[in-house]
């Protein structure tokens, strides 16, 4: 029973806040909030680059309005929102080849980027434009609860049969610095092979971009790298600013969902597992496991823990602590397996552990 000094809303966040769980599925509206540092002179290239760039993405589909701003204060500063439908079609197109085409026009008078990505939770709007309203717009019931941890992946495939090499590479470095600044730390880095294929998924507690500026710096790391570059199916040069944000561009492997168990501080295994996608059905794909794993979540007799999805194009990957040393590679509900294979282009493959490393006090 709710007493008489406490608010529905916050008897609400205590029933929904006994599991951590991130989504992009929630399905609601998404605000896209881009913070661009323009090179100064070039605000007049950069607004008619972003013209060019504003017509395209207006053919998106989910792409609802564009907003560009100038800071009344430093004409460097630019501020750019957008609205989708919801967070899956932006991500499709974001993570997509032909969003790498069409940006590449503001590199050359752009200093810096910072994209920020929030699903609208609620909403206000004076009399004339709530008359206007269909009222379809689904919003959250309630907000979600994280962890204050930021999960983020990178993938990148190396030459067929330089498997061995790289794997002994990035299995003998030394880990970085795990204090980035008095707000930002490096939690843990697990790397994973398949095949040719790398996985490194990392966790931070702060500022994410902050945490991957500070690991490029570090000379350890800077060696790893340059060691495995001449096995790289994708070529990078380093010293090369626009060669090296291409490639981690490419390589970005984004957290579409996120799902801790009540009892997550019991012992456990970290696996992953690899489920190549059909063309065009790795989000339908990625949400399904995601939907799997956060009904695991709540059967206490689950072997699932933590389970974290990622997602970028036809490549998704499954992050799972578990119980024991195994999981199930498809949804148990028969219905949603059968669902799952068919959007496979092949067989869910169990990746190999590389490295596994926890800061400390992580």
């Amino acid at each position: 029973m709710t007493t008489t000094s406490e608010r529905p809303s916050e008897t609400l966040t205590r029933e929904v806040s006994k599991r951590v769980s991130q989504s992009v599925f929630d399905g609601s509206p998404l605000r896209v909030v881009l913070l661009v540092d323009v090179y100064d002179g070039a605000q007049q290239q950069f607004l008619e680059a972003y013209e060019l760039l504003c017509a395209q993405v207006a053919q998106v589909p989910g792409h609802v309005s564009d907003q560009l701003c100038q800071s009344i204060e430093n004409p460097s500063q630019w501020l750019i929102t957008s609205e989708w439908e919801s967070a899956p079609p932006f991500l499709t197109w974001v993570n997509s080849e032909e969003h790498v085409a069409m940006v590449e026009p503001l590199h050359s008078c752009v200093r810096d980027t910072r994209s920020l990505r929030f699903h609208v939770v609620r909403e206000t709007s004076g009399a004339a434009a709530a008359a206007q309203s269909s009222g379809s717009r689904r919003l959250q019931t309630h907000p979600r609860i994280g962890d204050g941890v930021i999960r983020h992946a990178l993938t990148f495939t190396v030459k067929p049969g330089t498997e061995d090499k790289v794997r002994k590479i990035l299995a003998d470095y030394a880990s970085p610095e795990a204090r980035v600044d008095d707000t930002t730390r490096l939690l843990r880095t697990s790397l994973f092979m398949e095949g040719n294929r790398v996985v490194r998924a990392i966790e931070v507690r702060g500022d994410l971009l902050a945490a991957l500026r500070h690991v490029a710096r570090q000379p350890e790391i800077r060696a790893v790298e340059e060691a495995i570059n001449p096995y790289l199916e994708q070529d990078r040069d380093l010293d090369d600013q626009e060669s090296a944000r291409m490639f981690f561009t490419r390589a970005a492997l984004p957290a579409v969902h996120h799902v801790t168990a009540e009892a997550a501080g019991a012992e456990s295994a970290r696996l992953a597992l690899c489920y190549p996608a059909r063309a065009d059905q790795g989000m339908r794909l990625a949400e399904l496991l995601a939907q799997s794993d956060q009904a695991a979540a709540d059967d206490p007799r689950s072997a699932v823990l933590r389970s974290t999805v990622f997602q970028r194009d036809d490549v998704v990957v499954r992050l799972v602590d578990v119980r024991g040393d195994d999981v199930d590679a498809l949804p148990r509900d028969a219905g949603a397996a059968a669902e799952v294979r068919a959007l496979l282009a092949g067989e869910p493959a169990r990746m190999d552990l590389v490295t596994d490393r926890r800061s400390q006090g992580a």
